[in-house]
């Protein structure tokens, strides 16, 4: 498995295309926009785009998907009907899916948003703006935050030793460091 990270200057989001070198398919993370090289990169390389993960419906983080389905015909997962409709395979709870040949575990982590979630592919989590380096999601009461922390400590923090964050904004972080932030900060 490789990860490539794209920048989304619209919000300064990140957007990863995760492929299978082996089975030669993709999945790409919260496409806020699609640029020229990662369709370059998934025509290049012969790549079959077989899912689109979004961690939750803000435009930042799913405005590229209506490029993609121009292009491709990727199957959508999100917790939020509305990312595209009828096309969207709704996700709730903690589960797995089985997507570009890849195991992929997801959790439902409301907070930030009601339809925030993240994805888990090896030792990768890619929290969207459920948790950052140095910080967790914003939210829009004493109560959202109450209810996103302790998501963050049930279902993040009770992780293994060695994950690695992907998240919305900013740089990737470990677990480790995510941990010690915000428990002692």
């Amino acid at each position: 498995m490789k990860v490539y990270f794209h920048l989304n200057l619209k919000g300064f989001s990140n957007c990863y295309v995760v492929v299978n070198e082996k089975a030669k398919e993709a999945i790409i993370i919260d496409p806020g926009k699609i640029t020229e090289g990662m369709i370059s990169q998934i025509e290049n390389e012969n790549l079959k785009l077989s899912a689109v993960l979004i961690t939750h419906n803000h435009g930042s983080h799913v405005d590229g998907i209506k490029t993609l389905r121009k292009i491709y015909n990727p199957k959508i997962y999100a917790a939020d009907w509305e990312v595209a409709k009828n096309d969207t395979n709704v996700l709730m709870g903690d589960g797995k899916i089985r997507v570009a040949k890849m195991n992929v575990r997801f959790t439902t982590i409301p907070g930030h948003t009601a339809d925030s979630i993240v994805y888990g592919i090896g030792n990768l989590l890619f929290t969207g703006d459920v948790l950052f380096a140095g910080s967790m999601g914003s939210t829009n009461s004493s109560y959202s935050e109450f209810i996103l922390r302790t998501n963050i400590e049930n279902h993040i923090f009770s992780q293994q030793d060695g994950v690695v964050l992907m998240p919305g904004h900013g740089p990737p972080t470990t677990l480790e460091a995510a941990r010690m932030f915000l428990i002692n900060g």
